[in-house]
């Protein structure tokens, strides 16, 4: 296990009234599946995904990741890159049932969940079901058990807040625990490289480096006025993180109201056989997190972001739900092709499926959940 430098319980610090919050993790989650159900595969190099063509890497274990290989990377190269890797199919139905065991671990201590995917959620642990009282003795007792009865390790943060508890998550990996208390969370974001703000790209933080933002530290010197001068509708979440603030609740009983992916570009793309050949890409990430979270759809919706960041979406509603990956994929070619040739290159491209099953259900579009591969 990793080690923790604020995970004594004894110092957990909580003050009446904050908050108390936990991001549990997964470790490599699909990979970690295949690893403990297939001994040959333990302590090598797993890729899950396509392994030819056009094939994706759905998911990389952490030897894998030692080579460079990551989720949403063409198997091309990720090939390259580790000659030894060895590719597994899909087994969605395995990654379910591990996501219910470990769901019902959390049940057994709160009933405020809010799940982001079939591998991580958020927990609010503010009134614990058992009465422990300590957010981090309670999220000790959950790796555990997690560990216990799917022979699979979680990494956790915990904090006062949903920003720094998924930090913290992070932080230690794999199986890990970290823990931000009250007090300690300007002082934790202040020494973090600014890639590990959440939507802060590759583009993004070139930007940031350009004028002198390196490090939580840099972003929380400037001032509101210089955040949105640069950064508009970015600029508030920007001023908030820099200085570990974060309002929102753990929304539990969230419906998500798209399934979706997008990809941001080291180099802007043009030329129409690389935007059908990105698309592609997408839509096998895209339709294995819709068969992993069992989705129905009936919108598809493309996003294109040009290189001045200005922002197109099309999108295409059917009568019943989209059937199957054919036709989804039938439809995303259809919207760009459409679109052909495009005014200027893009700097990013995205695909979602939406109007799902039960939307009418939802809270507002500002609190919907995006599965997103930048």
């Amino acid at each position: 296990m990793a080690d923790d430098r604020h995970s004594d319980a004894q110092q957990d610090g909580e003050a009446p009234g904050l908050r108390k919050i936990i991001h549990v993790d997964m470790d490599a989650f699909f990979a970690s599946v295949e690893q403990r159900d297939n001994p040959e595969l333990r302590g090598r190099p797993v890729a899950v995904g396509g392994a030819g063509g056009r094939g994706v890497v759905a998911a990389a274990s952490y030897e894998a990741r030692k080579f460079g290989v990551r989720s949403a990377m063409p198997s091309v190269t990720a090939k390259r890159l580790c000659p030894d890797l060895v590719f597994v199919k899909s087994r969605f139905d395995a990654y379910k049932e591990a996501s219910r065991q470990i769901r019902r671990v959390f049940e057994h201590y709160t009933d405020a969940i809010e799940p982001l995917s079939l591998d991580e959620a958020y927990l609010d642990v503010t009134e614990d079901r058992l009465g422990i009282g300590s957010a981090t003795r309670i999220a000790q007792l959950i790796r555990q058990e997690i560990r216990a009865k799917t022979q699979l390790t979680a990494s956790a943060g915990v904090s006062y807040n949903k920003f720094l508890a998924k930090l913290a998550s992070d932080q230690n990996k794999p199986d890990g625990l970290c823990v931000i208390r009250p007090g300690e969370g300007a002082q934790f974001v202040a020494g973090l490289p600014i890639r590990r703000f959440h939507g802060v790209g590759p583009r993004a933080e070139e930007k940031m480096k350009r004028l002198g933002i390196a490090t939580g530290a840099d972003l929380a010197a400037k001032d509101i006025a210089f955040l949105r001068q640069h950064f508009g509708s970015m600029a508030d979440y920007l001023y908030r993180a820099a200085r570990g603030v974060d309002l929102r609740p753990v929304r539990a009983h969230r419906i998500r109201k798209s399934v979706g992916a997008e990809r941001t570009f080291s180099e802007d793309i043009g030329s129409g056989g690389a935007l059908r050949d990105t698309l592609e890409n997408i839509i096998d990430i895209v339709w294995e997190r819709i068969e992993a979270s069992g989705a129905r759809g009936r919108t598809v919706t493309l996003k294109l972001k040009f290189t001045d960041f200005r922002i197109m979406t099309r999108a295409t509603s059917l009568a019943e739900y989209v059937g199957g990956k054919e036709e989804f994929a039938r439809i995303a070619r259809a919207l760009l092709a459409a679109e052909l040739p495009l005014p200027k290159p893009i700097r990013l491209m995205g695909l979602t499926l939406g109007n799902l099953e039960g939307a009418q259900e939802e809270r507002p579009a500002a609190d919907a959940a995006q599965l997103s591969l930048l």
